[in-house]
Order: structure tokens, then sequence, then C-alpha cells
């Protein structure tokens, strides 16, 4: 036995399973913990981790082949909010640009894209030899290779060590071959463990969802914004964004090669490319949050960054959604406020919407499956609510221009299929334009009909 649960209830009610928690966890196993969104995922690991203390029994751990002694020792979790670097109010704005002149060995961790700090937190955890390591979705933001590389060593680590993996999984594809067990979650209760092989033949793959009519016709019969150059945008068909030889630079690291790219409005593009290519910061770029727009040679609707125009006039026509944005809410306000600051445009300033902007709120949280959820707070959702939350602001205002960096991260396979239908149809629509990253090409919506790969 290494971990150990009997009748296990948290001592706070927001904090409780369905059932009391009993769980055994022995030596020699590997674990997947998998289920849902808000299914009790979360919940589970913060109770194995001793975040929620429990109200009698505590959680009882075996560590006598370990050198280590302390439990923080030997037990390491990186959870879905740890893998974009530290906690401070100032992150999402400052990621990409306050840099010194450091070699790349030597470079801060706000040069390194989501991608690359997942590794480097991964890296990091594993260098402290720890008796236990629970990752939550780890695989998410990874390319391919990184994806296949990180398996292989986390199965060498299972086989040559006493390595014990927990990984939190919300995609079911994502489950390696290296781990033996699986404990589903479903509805706040913990199932019984089973094997990875029980566990494949008994959940297998279910038929994919369809999105609502009632809802798919909402969006098709949302009224056409009329525009014109007055409103800092092109005419009908005309170019979004031009790019002519634009490259980025961080002190000694190039993070974008000189790039010539244009898009016009009524395209659909998919933004590829391996981990640290420079995607995130391209996409920064366009959405008027890096300040080397205005020494490039870069026009977004029609006119050149530069010339007298505000990030607002940008930014209305824009909704964006991306890990380092999920990275930067760390509020405690009600979901639905996360919802209308895309309204204004504003991260870190929230302001309660008016009733008529609340209902329109309230009608895009419904698309997206997460209206029940508008008044509570925003932290006490889990993850793949967040994001859903996070898109339902990102299509609030009706945007022309939809910015989507890894949007499905932390959805399980449901939400991930409905979310990309959505995306589908909110793009029949007349005036719109897509740009979207993804490193799961299953992800991507069939509508996609250009790509760029760096």
């Amino acid at each position: 036995m290494i971990i150990k649960i009997e009748n296990g209830v948290p001592r706070h009610p927001l904090w409780r399973m369905a059932e009391p928690i009993n769980l055994e966890i022995k030596r020699g196993e590997q674990i997947a913990i998998v289920g849902d969104n808000a299914a009790g995922k979360s919940r589970l690991v913060e109770v194995l981790t001793g975040h929620y203390p429990l109200l009698q029994n505590e959680v009882h751990y075996e560590f006598s082949s370990s050198k280590l002694r302390l439990v923080s020792e030997n037990l390491k979790y990186i959870s879905f909010r740890d893998a974009y670097g530290p906690q401070n109010s100032t992150y999402y704005y400052q990621r990409r640009w306050n840099l010194g002149d450091q070699s790349e060995e030597d470079s801060p961790l706000i040069v390194l894209s989501s991608g690359e700090l997942r590794k480097y937190q991964i890296n990091k955890a594993l260098a402290s030899n720890p008796r236990i390591l629970i990752l939550d979705n780890p695989f998410i933001g990874l390319d391919a290779p990184s994806r296949k590389d990180f398996r292989e060593l986390l199965e060498r680590l299972t086989r040559e060590t006493e390595l014990l993996v927990i990984l939190v999984l919300s995609k079911r594809d994502d489950i390696p071959d290296f781990i033996t067990h699986v404990l589903p979650i479903e509805g706040l209760r913990l199932l019984p463990k089973m094997t990875l092989e029980e566990y494949r033949k008994q959940y297998t793959a279910l038929p994919k969802p369809q999105l609502n009519e009632k809802i798919k016709n909402w969006i098709a019969d949302l009224p056409v914004r009329e525009l014109n150059d007055s409103d800092f945008y092109p005419a009908s068909g005309g170019e979004i964004l031009r790019f002519k030889d634009v490259s980025i630079k961080y002190g000694n690291r190039t993070i974008l090669q000189p790039l010539n790219w244009t898009v016009h409005e009524g395209e659909r593009w998919a933004l590829t490319g391996k981990n640290g290519s420079g995607k995130s910061t391209l996409l920064s770029l366009v959405c008027a949050d890096n300040p080397q727009a205005y020494a490039c040679d870069i026009q977004l609707f029609g006119h050149r960054r530069g010339t007298g125009e505000s990030i607002w006039e940008i930014k209305r026509h824009i909704g964006y959604v991306s890990p380092e944005m999920h990275r930067a809410y760390l509020k405690d306000i009600p979901a639905i406020d996360v919802v209308a600051s895309g309204l204004n445009d504003s991260v870190g300033l929230y302001v309660r919407p008016k009733p008529e902007q609340k209902q329109i709120c309230l009608d895009w949280m419904q698309v997206f499956g997460v209206e029940e959820v508008s008044d509570r707070s925003f932290l006490q959702l889990s993850s793949g609510e967040q994001r859903l939350c996070l898109l339902a602001r990102a299509f609030v205002k009706d945007p022309e221009l939809l910015i989507l960096d890894e949007p499905l991260h932390g959805l399980d396979d449901r939400n991930r299929e409905l979310v990309r239908q959505i995306i589908e149809q909110f793009c029949l629509r007349p005036r719109k334009t897509l740009v979207m990253v993804s490193h799961y090409e299953e992800e991507l919506p069939h509508c996609i009909d250009h790509r760029l790969r760096l």
C-alpha cells in the first residue's frame, strides 16, 4: 500500500464528494483518474495531496523505500494552473515581453511557450525524485512529438524506478499503455478501481454528440452587424490582417522568423507548429497585446498599426481565448462577470453586466452548457467549466475575428466535440474569420480552409 483512504469526508462541505472516499493504491500500480468536466477529479486529488483535510480519518501514506521524509517531498502535484507559470496579477500582459538580454538557456520563464512551460514544470518535479507524481492533464499543450516522448519517459521511469504516477485525464484517448489501473469518477462519485483492460472494455467509444438544433438555430439567427471603414473594419471580403516580414526577438532568442501572412475576411485558418515555434507570440501581435507590433509592418482590419488607432478599436472585433488568458483569471467573482468582461475586452477589471448584457451572457453560457454555474465563483469551478466560461467570453460580443489558442484545453470528450461544432456553426455566418491553434488534428473544425505552420 502506498496511499489509503477510509471513509474520507472533507471538512468543508464545498469540498465533499457525493459519497465518502474509499481508496487504496498499491505498490506497482500506475493510476489514471478519468472523468468528465466537473465530475470530481480535482476534488479527489486535493484529498490525496492533503489540501482538503478530512473530518476524521487522515490520508495514509507509505514511503518506506524513500530516503525523503516529508509528504511534500515524496508527493509532487502539477495542477492545470501550475503548468502556466507563477501566480501574479501581471502575468497575462507581461508574459511575452518583460525580458532581459539572456541566452536561451538562462531565459526567464515568461519567454517560454505554454507547452515549453509544461515541460519545464514536469522536469522540475521529476528532478526532486518524488515517490508519487500527480499530473493534471499533462499532455495538453504539447505537440505530437513531445506527447510521444513524454509518454515514453513516464513509461521508462515507472519501469525502472519505484515512481507512482497518477494522471488526471479528461480525454480518454490520452491514457498511456503503462497505466495499470483506472479510477473512474462520475457525478462526484468515485467508482471502483479497475484495470486498464477492464476500463477499455467497459468504456468503449461513445457516439459523437450532436449540437442541439435549437442552439444551432439561435447562433444562425444572430443579427449581422453593419460595418464600415469608420468602424475600423474593411469592406466585405477585405484584408483582416497582413504581416510583412514580421519577426520577433527577445534578447538573443528569435521567437518568430520573418513572416509574410495575409488573412482575408471569411477565411478559416489553422495555425500549427511545435512548442516554442512562435504561435502564441504571433497571436499576441494580432490581438494588440504585444507592444512589438508597433515596430513591425502589421495591418489589422485594413489599418497599419501605430497610425492613431487604439487597441480598443482593434479588440472590439476580436474574440480571444488562450491558455495564458485562462491562467490570468484569478478573481473570486461570479462566472457571469467573467463572461461579461468579454463585452469590454478587459482582463482584471470587472463590472456587473447591465440587464440586457446579462441576458446575452446567459445565452452564450447556455450555448456552452455552463448557464447553471453563472452565479458561482469562477475559482470554485472545475478547470473544464472555467474553460467553457472563457469560451463564452470570447463569443459574447459576436466578434468578426475569432482567435482561439488551444480552445479545447482540459475539456472532456463530449465538450470537445460540442465546442468544435459551435465553432463551425458560428463560422457559417457572414463576415466571420477564424484563426485557431491546436496540437490535435481532430480538434480542428471541418470549416478550416487555410493553414500556416510555424
